[in-house]
């Protein structure tokens, strides 16, 4: 596993507790476990994490005057967004 995985895995458990400090996540009435919320906040940040990347080889495309190239991308990124229920 590769350190940016580490990253995200333990951002998404930190993230998760401090929702659930904060009120904003109620853990224990609802039908996932912990770990499942651990789990699909991981997957939601590694969607947003390559959410991110295409953004930004989007904008150097963009600032490289290379239009239908940037267009592909940005299809390429909404279609992903789409298929997770990730908001770009």
């Amino acid at each position: 596993m590769n350190e940016r995985i580490r990253e995200l895995a333990e951002q998404a458990k930190l993230q998760l507790d401090q929702d659930i400090k904060d009120g904003k996540k109620d853990w224990k009435n609802t039908p996932q476990s912990y770990d499942e919320m651990v789990q699909e906040k991981f997957a939601e940040l590694l969607v947003r994490d390559c959410l991110n990347i295409a953004k930004n080889w989007n904008d150097q495309l963009v600032s490289a005057k290379l239009v239908k190239e940037s267009n592909a991308v940005g299809i390429v990124a909404y279609r992903i967004a789409r298929q997770f229920g990730v908001e770009e």
